[in-house]
């Protein structure tokens, strides 16, 4: 009998250090509130109405999400659908005091006697024209003496070349090319040497 004294005493100090290593129940249901709002282990909570409290509150939480994403999408939309309306607005408030220059250049061009002083300012403003315009980044192109290049120029015709030097050159330009940024807004119609 002694034996078995010892095998349940040996039983029952085993059973003691299983039960401090593994937790209970009642550890595992520690950190979940209650109905009542209060922190702790819940009391006789049917796990289908937990799950359905989690589902209300991930899916309240999705709905919000896919609100603020459309409504920023909307946003994003219409600031674009304004910014291509208005993009040119810029450009059309820096011409606008070229254009009253030109205006008050009309009615003094009426009574001026004075040819080379109309001259000097419609000279006057189309610098402040081209300078304004340069500022936003317009560039013409130098296009005289330069070889014949088909992404920049338009050869429009050719004529035979006045030297040698200037076979596939290009030996005069009937309208400017104008560049933006670097980046080719008018072609230059040329006429090529051949």
């Amino acid at each position: 009998m002694e034996i078995c004294n010892t095998k349940n005493e040996m039983g029952s100090k085993k059973d003691e250090e299983l039960n401090a290593q593994w937790p209970t129940d009642e550890v595992e249901n520690e950190g979940t509130e209650n109905q009542d709002g209060t922190e702790g282990p819940i009391e006789n909570a049917d796990p289908l109405e937990v799950l359905q409290e989690d589902y209300k509150a991930l899916n309240d939480k999705y709905l919000r999400l896919y609100s603020d994403f459309e409504n920023f999408r909307k946003r994003n939309m219409k600031e674009r659908v304004e910014l291509i309306k208005n993009g040119g607005e810029d450009v059309f408030k820096l011409l606008l005091p070229i254009v009253d220059d030109f205006e008050r250049a009309r009615t003094n061009m009426e009574t001026a006697d004075d040819v080379p002083s109309v001259k000097e300012g419609i000279e006057l403003i189309y610098h402040k024209l081209v300078n304004e315009l340069g500022n936003k980044g317009l560039k013409p192109m130098e296009t005289k003496g330069e070889v014949f290049d088909s992404e920049v120029h338009e050869a429009i015709t050719q004529i035979p070349a006045p030297s040698a030097d200037m076979k596939g050159k290009i030996v005069d330009e009937l309208e400017k090319g104008y560049f933006l940024n670097d980046k080719v807004i008018r072609f230059a119609k040329v006429v090529v040497g051949a």
